[in-house]
């Protein structure tokens, strides 16, 4: 078992690399997809391209990243007529993602029917979260009804970046209490006890939790209420406003982290602001996921802001030197997977470069075997 591609479909884009066991053969991606300007018109047409111009002669196995599995997968499993028709189930949960991944799923399968593909659920790795993080505060009949609960997501980078902070510490994983962030265009921080995601910041949807590029991350329900009521904004008003115009877009009129931290160097008051709420947000959820896990062996960053934005980590964990928690600052501004903490600190800083596509490569070659 060794060659895998990997396909990612993303909202309006499609990730995907070939893998010869853990050699990367070729990768790339297709952005823009259905939107104007010249890219693929659907996504249908943006993996047809792909798989047309790519050698598959000896493929094992297809990869694909789904967004959301719900309660129905709480691990990869090969793609089956029936599991198709549950992952089609689980749109309304997803319903910006879970098309796409659908999309990718039936050209591949259309194209290589012969060819065994495993889905790989960005919700799975929560599927371990006690019932008391995962439960919301609501009738219960309705939550039922409605499929209310917190699922999380970013499952495989989390997963990943847990498992690759064992390794660069050298530390048994199953004995590793670890705090992920994953901060990218979306961001997200995860528990993980032993190798178990125990809560994380993104709920029912990808909208909870810290402050992202342009989602708003956690606020007041009743913000949404009195939008409604007193701004008269529909309901696909405020998830626009909320998805799409929020974070840090919404606060500074750019989603990039590296425009805002060059705007705070200026002077921009609107920048510095920004900056701010997006690592006191940060900081909230990492004291939390202490007190939640009683015991932190290993903070890590990851994603683009992650693992390139050196005063967002010296920001995010200023100040909580009492819990063993601090950023060398020479350490800090250096490059490549490393540990940013002091030498002797209690608590050991990381930053990690997250591979989600090596991730689902993994778990699809596992699966495969399994079934053979």
């Amino acid at each position: 078992m060794s060659r895998v591609l990997v396909l990612n479909c993303g909202s309006s884009s499609v990730k995907w690399r070939h893998y010869d066991g853990e050699r990367v053969l070729d990768r790339g991606t297709v952005e823009r997809v259905g939107e104007p300007g010249g890219g693929p018109a659907d996504h249908t047409e943006a993996v047809r391209k792909v798989l047309d111009d790519l050698d598959l002669t000896d493929l094992t196995a297809i990869g694909h990243r789904v967004v959301h599995g719900g309660r129905t997968f709480s691990a990869p499993v090969l793609i089956d007529d029936a599991v198709l028709a549950a992952i089609r189930d689980l749109v309304p949960l997803a319903p910006l993602h879970n098309p796409a991944n659908l999309a990718g799923i039936e050209v591949a399968r259309a194209a290589l029917p012969a060819v065994p593909q495993v889905a790989i659920f960005d919700t799975a790795f929560h599927h371990t979260l006690p019932e008391a993080v995962a439960t919301y505060a609501i009738d219960t009949e309705v939550a039922e009804r409605y499929g209310i609960r917190r699922y999380g997501f970013h499952g495989t980078s989390h997963a990943y970046v847990s498992r690759r902070v064992a390794e660069l510490l050298d530390r048994p994983y199953e004995q590793l209490n670890t705090i992920t962030l994953h901060l990218g265009n979306g961001a997200s921080a995860c528990a993980v006890a032993g190798g178990r995601s125990v809560a994380t910041s993104m709920g029912m949807s990808p909208l909870e939790g810290l402050v992202m590029g342009t989602r708003s991350g956690d606020l007041d329900p009743a913000i949404i209420f009195h939008l409604r009521r007193e701004g008269g904004l529909s309901v696909d008003d405020i998830d626009d406003l909320l998805n799409h115009r929020s974070g840090l877009l919404g606060l500074t009129g750019a989603n990039d982290m590296r425009e805002v931290l060059q705007r705070r160097a200026a002077g921009d008051e609107a920048a510095s602001l920004a900056f701010d709420v997006y690592c006191r947000r940060i900081t909230g959820y990492v004291g939390a996921y202490y007190a939640l896990l009683g015991r932190v062996d290993a903070v890590a960053f990851t994603a683009g802001v992650g693992e390139h934005a050196a005063p967002v980590r010296a920001a995010a964990l200023a100040g909580l030197d009492r819990l063993g928690i601090a950023v060398d600052p020479q350490r800090n501004a250096g490059d490549g997977d490393r540990v940013i903490s002091p030498d002797g600190a209690e608590v050991s800083v990381c930053v990690i470069g997250t591979d989600e596509e090596r991730e689902i490569a993994r778990q699809t070659r596992d699966v495969v075997e399994a079934a053979r």
